[in-house]
């Protein structure tokens, strides 16, 4: 059935963004590169005497801007940053793009700028060219931030979703579902024991080291499992590559006051935001170099080998759960937390 209005879901990055993009985008914008579906675009420029290149784009409206972890600006350049390392990437440049609402009080838009030059400058990133509009008091909230990002691929790197294959391992590069739990907390003034924050941070220098650690070929698919979290990530490389997933939920990692807030709050970590994790499916005979090599770096201290791919029906995520039981883990269907990025 054709819906009339958009709804908050279309933006939930599950089922139905999904169908936003397959049903009103690909009829009127695919083309070889878009249809690839990839965190970002992958262009050869040999036809204009270069390289290859990873082109990307993503815009941020996260509520509250500022949260224990960062803010709205380290969210808006770390994002477009890891969205360019999961194809392989080094990222070189970024635009800026911003829609500032009336009444933006001037010591807030300082604040989200230092971040922005903060978070590029410890990336080895240059912001080269952006865009400023001012709307009237109530036609947006606060700020809006669009980042565009620019990287080079290194010789050699062919990494993409449909690149999956039987037998490969699945590692994540840390705990789940830290951003989605915090921002929660934050939005709504709840107060659990520890150290709830953000994950936010920039992955390229750990992705440099994890392609510097095992062989090129051996790295298949790179995710960063943002909205709708670990399984709609999973579930759009399955399908994407045609392959069945399975995944031990005994091996992924969950920080407990991030547990404390799901139980407590009736959510589910796997589809909770993340905005510094990486799902790297990888050649199973390179599995345990590129953990080592992860855990040797500080953003990927807690990665894990949580899964494996399977020969099964495609397009399926199993979970194996904890007491030895099963379920399917589908990609996300309603929008349980609007404006998480």
């Amino acid at each position: 059935m054709r819906l009339e209005n958009i709804l908050l879901d279309h933006g939930s990055g599950g089922l139905f963004t999904q169908e936003l993009v397959e049903k009103v985008f690909l009829p009127r914008l695919d083309n070889p590169i878009l249809s690839e579906f990839g965190d970002s675009a992958l262009i050869d420029m040999g036809p204009w005497g270069a390289g290859r290149i990873a082109f990307t784009t993503d815009s941020y409206v996260v509520d509250p801007i500022f949260f224990p972890g960062g803010d709205i600006g380290a969210l808006a350049v770390s994002g477009t940053i890891n969205d360019l390392c999961m194809r392989g990437a080094v990222p070189l440049f970024l635009s800026l793009g911003l829609i500032l609402e009336e009444g933006l009080a001037m010591d807030d838009l300082e604040q989200v700028i230092g971040s922005i030059q903060a978070a590029s400058c410890s990336a080895g990133v240059q912001v080269v060219t952006g865009d400023t509009k001012v709307v009237p008091r109530g036609k947006a909230d606060k700020i809006f931030i669009n980042t565009s990002g620019i990287g080079v691929i290194k010789n050699g790197a062919d990494i993409s979703s449909s690149k999956a294959s039987v037998g490969d391992a699945v590692i994540l590069s840390g705990t789940m579902g830290d951003h989605g739990a915090t921002i929660l907390a934050s939005r709504h003034g709840l107060a659990f024991e520890g150290n709830l924050k953000s994950d936010v941070t920039a992955l390229n220098r750990m992705i440099e080291a994890l392609m510097n650690a095992v062989p090129k070929d051996a790295i298949h698919t790179m995710r960063d499992p943002t909205r709708g979290g670990v399984a709609t990530a999973l579930n759009e490389i399955a399908r994407t590559a045609g392959v069945a997933i399975e995944i031990d939920e005994g091996n992924v990692p969950v920080k407990p006051e991030v547990k404390t807030a799901c139980e407590i709050l009736g959510l589910d970590p796997f589809y909770l935001a993340n905005e510094g994790k990486c799902l790297a499916i990888v050649d199973e005979k390179a599995a345990e170099s590129a953990v080592y090599s992860m855990r040797l770096m500080p953003e990927g201290r807690d990665a894990a080998l949580i899964g494996r791919i399977k020969d099964g029906r495609p397009g399926q995520v199993v979970l194996r759960t904890k007491i030895g039981g099963c379920r399917i883990l589908r990609p996300l269907s309603g929008e349980p937390l609007p404006r998480i990025c």
